[in-house]
């Protein structure tokens, strides 16, 4: 979907954060901004109005919660996308948040490469989760399945448990030892430019890296790849 417009609803109660989210997206050419709601209730009605591609929605708002407003944008406008945008990093507003139907979840502190890069992960119908927050989602993961769950919440852990195919061990071992290194940064929270800062490398060499390792541990984004790295003891968090 990178080649095609893809359209933005805002949803955001603070006026100035939606006027400098507004500023940086328009600087990017596949961006179109069809909408802007100052809470939960408004961001369901233009959500069902516009049917936008990709809705940013604020956790914190008036009215409806951005859980809240998530679980009925996605019964009124299904095909629409959202994105938490939070200043938590707690892993129960992560988890409630995904449960709710979000395809991502950014913390505000966000740079805007991220935010861009998110953007366009959950366009092409990939999940995106804030990599600072990963390590405590995967610790909610783990909490969840060692106490009785209701039948959703055991699809959910069970689907995370799942990734990476039959042949985990032999998934990592195809890796070779630079996309081990990138998969561990990936792990620590870094970006694809931040990365490559750190090992000499360009950001398009960084993004091929990143394809190479979904491919080979078979994995449909890199939260996913970070989510099955941690859960076999392949990266470490500090």
């Amino acid at each position: 979907m990178t080649d095609q417009t893809i359209s933005i609803l805002l949803v955001d109660d603070h006026k100035l954060f939606r006027e400098g989210v507004k500023r940086i997206l328009e600087m990017e050419d596949n961006f179109t901004i069809i909408g802007e709601a100052s809470d939960g209730e408004e961001a369901c009605e233009m959500a069902a109005e516009l049917q936008p591609n990709v809705i940013l929605m604020d956790i914190n708002m008036p009215k409806l919660t951005g859980v809240q407003a998530t679980q009925r944008v996605k019964e009124r406008a299904p095909d629409s996308r959202v994105i938490i945008l939070s200043i938590h990093d707690d892993e129960n507003y992560v988890y409630k948040s995904l449960r709710s139907g979000a395809s991502g979840y950014l913390l505000k502190e966000m740079d805007s490469d991220s935010l861009i890069e998110a953007i366009y992960s959950v366009a092409r119908g990939e999940a995106y989760v804030h990599p600072k927050v990963t390590g405590k989602l995967i610790t909610e993961f783990r909490r969840l399945s060692t106490i009785e769950h209701t039948h959703d919440e055991n699809v959910l852990v069970s689907d995370v448990s799942e990734l990476g195919g039959d042949n985990k061990e032999s998934n990592i071992q195809a890796l070779t030892p630079r996309e081990r290194e990138v998969l561990q940064l990936m792990a620590e929270g870094k970006s694809n430019r931040m990365i490559g800062e750190e090992l000499f490398i360009s950001e398009k060499t960084v993004k091929n890296h990143v394809s190479s390792i979904l491919q080979k541990l078979d994995v449909q984004d890199r939260t996913q790849a970070v989510v099955v790295s941690i859960k076999n003891g392949w990266v470490k968090l500090s």
